[in-house]
């Protein structure tokens, strides 16, 4: 009988993390800022100006901001595994009962606790430390440039959206028109993230329309106290 294999959906925590991140704030910052300025200034090219300067201002910020972020991390994991090199190569034997005492505190037995420490150091001692005992693997580990990349791609996609409401909605319902639009792109990112990543998507959605609701009414009020009253 074939039994179908169990789908994980850990693998892609670090492009997920970074894609719906950036292409969420592209949405909410750059529809903020154009609601922000059509309730204070409805002047379609201030309008169409902010929405530009916004996507990309926004985009290289976040691109820029995620890979300094990351290589943060990588440059600490780096550190940890070259200090672990140094002490395999100084104290293997303090290393690997170090790396047996792990295996014992998940339930092995001490005996099978350390053959499996010796075969897994005679494979690849370091591998084997870096997985077990500093928490680093091809999952979990730092990549600046593909957490880069996919915020820059994924804010510039989410903020064509109101850039392109504010170059075709009429100009006296654009507040309305980029919420409306807005709250329907966000739906659909909720879903999209939520399915990608395995979790309950009316929970997703739910929790993104509110608080993109909350950041764009907060900017809608923000343009309505310093400019013209929204009509």
């Amino acid at each position: 009988m074939h039994h179908q294999l169990e789908k994980h959906y850990v693998n892609r925590v670090g492009w997920l993390r970074a894609s719906v991140l950036g292409a969420n704030d592209g949405l909410l910052s750059t529809t903020s800022i154009v609601i922000g300025v059509a309730a204070a200034s409805p002047d379609r090219n201030t309008i169409i100006l902010a929405a530009l300067a916004g996507m990309i201002a926004g985009a290289m910020s976040m691109a820029a901001g995620e890979y300094v972020s990351v290589s943060s991390q990588e440059d600490t994991e780096n550190a940890d595994l070259l200090r672990e090199k140094r002490e395999l190569e100084e104290m293997p034997e303090i290393e690997l009962q170090e790396l047996a005492k792990i295996y014992e505190k998940r339930g092995v037995s001490k005996e099978t606790a350390l053959q499996v420490a010796t075969e897994l150091t005679a494979h690849d001692a370091l591998a084997a430390h870096a997985h077990d005992e500093l928490g680093i693997n091809e999952i979990s580990q730092a990549k600046p440039l593909q957490a880069a990349l996919a915020s820059f791609g994924s804010f510039a996609l989410g903020a064509l959206l109101p850039f392109g409401v504010s170059l075709l909605a009429p100009i006296k319902q654009m507040v309305y028109f980029q919420y409306g639009f807005s709250i329907v792109f966000l739906m659909i990112l909720g879903a999209v993230s939520a399915r990608t990543g395995g979790s309950k998507i009316g929970i997703a959605v739910l929790r993104i329309c509110f608080w993109g609701t909350v950041a764009m009414g907060i900017t809608a009020f923000v343009g309505h106290i310093f400019g013209v009253s929204v009509s």
